[in-house]
């Protein structure tokens, strides 16, 4: 019999966040525009938990057929963290990225009232007081980096715990005195917060006035991004059916705009350029463990 062409059933884009961050709001705006095109139901799954592993959303796409029909939208690290951390399914990397589609603003924030308004002040305090830090996992990038900063600047959180959500409950509360978290997720209290850093390659175009990591010590240049990867073995005609789309989205008047209410970068790297971008976050990676002292 001929093999039905691609697609011809339902496809799920498997995001392992919660929903409502950029990789959901992006990923449905592809989700959708892939039904419209195809003509098929397209829908995005969230998958949340073990921020640092077993990161269950990428196990789901790394143990589904490799026929395009289960598609992950993945931050950097399930790709480039995951395979290294004792999670079966994920050793080795059985994903090819489609492509990367967006640098998250993350940054580094406390509350309006905390006594440190800038990450040199946030120094001087910890070394003498207990500061909590919170992030999405220990093993994940944006923890790590955060961890790593606070090395060069001479200075250790007292803990640092993980959350699946990061937003402006977690310092209202006092659960975290510091978060390492995206604007999009405390954009609601966005004037009530102080943000001490960006963890972006860039300023963030709203926040002009916020440092990037790299300014404040050049060797922890860093961002962190977000992609769709297939499994391995996905066929390469059905790869470029997603890739298509995905694109289209990301050229669309609303994800510009998306991108400028948020501060994110929002554009399109293709399979190529994405491995490209990989191999080099490799290597920030790699001084991000040296300041770790690993």
């Amino acid at each position: 019999m001929a093999q039905a062409e691609y697609p011809e059933k339902p496809v799920e884009f498997v995001v392992p966040w919660p929903p409502g961050d950029l990789e959901d709001i992006l990923t449905r705006m592809i989700a959708d525009k892939f039904q419209e095109t195809y003509d098929v139901p397209a829908a995005v799954v969230n998958k949340p938990g073990g921020g640092g592993g077993p990161f269950p959303g990428a196990v789901e796409v790394a143990m589904a057929p490799a026929d395009g029909y289960t598609v992950g939208s993945f931050v950097i690290d399930v790709p480039m963290v995951g395979p290294y951390i004792g999670i079966p399914p994920l050793e080795g990397n059985p994903f090819d990225p489609i492509g990367i589609f967006v640098t998250y603003p993350f940054v580094l924030a406390a509350a309006g009232d905390a006594p440190y308004k800038t990450m040199d002040e946030l120094a001087a305090y910890a070394r003498d007081n207990p500061v909590t830090l919170g992030h999405f996992g220990a093993v994940t990038s944006p923890a790590r980096h955060s961890l790593a900063m606070a090395k060069a600047l001479d200075f250790a959180y007292a803990t640092d715990a993980a959350f699946d959500a990061l937003d402006c409950n977690t310092l209202a509360s006092g659960d975290a005195d510091v978060i390492n978290t995206t604007l999009q997720l405390i954009r609601p209290c966005l004037d009530d917060l102080t943000i001490l850093m960006a963890d972006t390659n860039n300023r963030i175009p709203v926040l002009p006035n916020v440092p990037t990591a790299g300014e404040i010590e050049p060797k922890l240049d860093f961002s962190t991004w977000n992609g769709l990867f297939v499994h391995e073995d996905t066929p390469q005609d059905v790869r470029d059916k997603i890739a298509k789309v995905a694109a289209e989205v990301m050229a669309s008047d609303d994800a510009r705009t998306l991108s400028e209410e948020t501060g994110a970068e929002v554009y399109w790297l293709d399979a190529d350029q994405s491995n490209a971008q990989m191999a080099k976050d490799a290597e920030t990676l790699k001084r991000i463990s040296e300041f770790l002292g690993e």
